[in-house]
């Protein structure tokens, strides 16, 4: 595709939480990245409310270990409290992702240009992005570099297949789908030869209500500034 990026993104530690394990003040990571958290790492490296970032395919390129800890969380009433972590240890994934133009946000209808988007997404992956990448929470520092999707080693490359049963695919927000409610989504995830393939969010058949929202606003001063801040940060903006 002519809107695809590829990268690879790393870290020491990753904790994709399984909302099953938190009721009880632990945490215990999924054995892969979901969607919605893989949407968020490619939004650090490059995102403006006038695209959607789906994310096509995962690569798992390190074995699946994980590691406890213990930890002391501070109590919503104050003081400490005391919890097992369980985290993914020496992760590695390569992501394959494109970005469509949100249909509702026809205020930034302006905005609309694939090659710039593309030109500076493609730039935002050298600078190993424009935030912070964490894996799934804040204590587990990530690192974005470029890469070949389809190159090197992984550890899984010769397993026909895993599944991972059912778990969240992600979140439903009102600015990405026109509804005022957020709904989850979830699906049942499978590798097969280390490759994950997404289905797309209006594929999910198991999607639950979990709020209210609104879309949010924005004005042509704040795009003004953000493509400003691209610029600077990545180059001047190509149009064509």
């Amino acid at each position: 595709m002519r809107n695809q990026i590829e990268f690879e993104v790393s870290g020491k530690y990753a904790l994709f939480t399984d909302p099953l394990t938190k009721i009880g003040g632990e945490k215990f990571t999924y054995q892969i990245p979901s969607y919605q958290s893989l949407k968020g790492i490619v939004e650090s490296v490059y995102w403006k409310p006038t695209i959607i970032w789906y994310i096509d395919e995962l690569r798992v390129m390190n074995s699946i270990q994980t590691e406890s800890k213990g930890i002391r969380p501070i109590e919503y009433n104050g003081g400490n409290t005391l919890a097992y972590y369980t985290y993914l240890k020496d992760v590695k994934y390569r992501v394959r992702c494109h970005f469509e133009f949100n249909p509702y946000r026809e205020d930034l209808i302006a905005d609309r240009n694939e090659n710039k988007h593309h030109n500076i997404a493609k730039r935002a992956v050298q600078a190993g992005g424009r935030r912070d990448i964490f894996l799934g929470t804040r204590e587990c520092q990530g690192y974005v570099e470029p890469t070949v999707f389809g190159e090197g080693r992984g550890f899984y490359d010769d397993t026909p297949e895993i599944d991972f049963g059912i778990m969240v695919h992600g979140i439903n927000y009102p600015d990405e789908t026109g509804k005022p409610e957020m709904e989850t989504r979830l699906w049942r995830a499978k590798m097969e030869y280390g490759i994950i393939r997404f289905i797309r969010p209006e594929e999910c058949t198991i999607v639950r209500k979990t709020g209210e929202g609104a879309i949010k606003p924005f004005t042509s001063s704040n795009m003004q500034f953000v493509d400003n801040l691209y610029a600077d940060l990545f180059g001047e903006e190509d149009s064509e």
